[in-house]
């Protein structure tokens, strides 16, 4: 996206979304924001069913099984009060690459100088406003993977709330399964669903993702994101301030509340997560991993929403381990500076 283009987007994001909590996410998107990005090589735009941690691949697809409910957060963006104020001090921060971007930078060399991978990260407190990046930058997006499914169920939310309806037993199935255990022929059909590509396209300009792209030819993993937009993603389901309404927002969160035992990896590793999805996919043309991890946990009393996307692993193993050490990085540099 060229630079002279992004400010319009940014006051028609403003206005869209008047909220202190809106502005928090848009102080981390114009300080890194990425243009849409797409991949000529072929490569596999579907994964394992299930992603344990790496060893024995899960056996059979299970049943549907209900997902657990979603532990109450304690702060508003749970309970449906208000979005919580940002301080002044919270945006500077979060635009100017003040400390808490430096500290996480700082924790993260060591990490980064061990692995051939490319990282990118974001964290929000949802409570103040503070926020921190990493490897953030103009023109680079990453595969989603299978983090897109929740943009997938968002995307067919937003449609029902439009059509006045709900959810359908099928699609209701398939989102279950979609996202707790990561199945891959249920993104398919509501894939299909949304409209593919255009249909996630449109849903995410009213979401405020502004650098994510869907992928082409039904290659949903595909799908190109950012990091800040995936912050912007979990704002839309665990805030209030969002084109999804509460019912859907409860829903959202009640799936990716019941992830799966076994796929309990990613920015978990951080904190108890109250919502979590992970994606994961080997490239045909490399062979390497990208492996991505999205959600909310709680630490020290405190909610961090969490988006680690990473690239070019040598294995899934390291994938998964590269994305826990940014997580814990990523929330201890907020930490720091509470």
């Amino acid at each position: 996206m060229p630079r002279n283009s992004f400010a319009p987007l940014a006051v028609a994001f403003v206005r869209r979304h008047p909220s202190h909590y809106a502005l928090a996410a848009l102080a981390l998107a114009m300080t890194g924001w990425a243009a849409s990005g797409g991949l000529a090589d072929p490569a596999r735009a579907d994964e394992p069913r299930t992603a344990p941690r790496p060893g024995a691949m899960a056996g059979p697809l299970p049943g549907i099984v209900q997902p657990r409910v979603v532990p109450a957060l304690s702060s508003a963006s749970a309970t449906g009060a208000a979005s919580p104020s940002v301080t002044e001090a919270g945006l500077r921060t979060a635009g100017t690459g003040a400390a808490p971007d430096q500290i996480l930078s700082r924790q993260l060399a060591p990490v980064v100088a061990a692995t051939p991978a490319s990282l990118s990260v974001a964290v929000l407190d949802p409570a103040d406003g503070r926020a921190a990046r990493y490897g953030v930058r103009a023109g680079t997006t990453y595969d989603t993977a299978s983090i897109v499914k929740v943009d997938i169920l968002a995307a067919l939310l937003l449609q029902a709330q439009d059509q006045h309806r709900e959810l359908t037993a099928q699609e209701k199935e398939s989102a279950s399964l979609m996202i707790r255990i990561s199945d891959n022929a249920s993104a398919n059909a509501l894939w299909r669903v949304i409209g593919e590509a255009p249909g996630l396209n449109a849903a995410n300009r009213r979401l405020g993702l502004t650098g994510t792209t869907g992928g082409s030819d039904g290659h949903w993993g595909l799908t190109q994101t950012t990091a800040t937009d995936q912050l912007a993603l979990l704002t839309s389901a665990f805030g209030t301030d969002s084109p999804l309404d509460a019912a859907s927002r409860t829903y959202l969160r009640s799936l990716m509340g019941g992830i799966e035992a076994g796929q309990d990896w990613g920015v978990s590793a951080a904190g108890p997560a109250t919502g979590l999805k992970n994606g994961w996919l080997q490239r045909t043309a490399t062979g390497r991993w990208d492996v991505n991890s999205i959600g909310l946990v709680r630490v020290d009393g405190h909610d961090r929403l969490v988006a680690v996307l990473s690239r070019g692993n040598v294995t899934m193993a390291d994938g998964v381990t590269l994305v826990e050490k940014a997580a814990k990085a990523a929330v201890q540099a907020l930490g720091t500076t509470a």
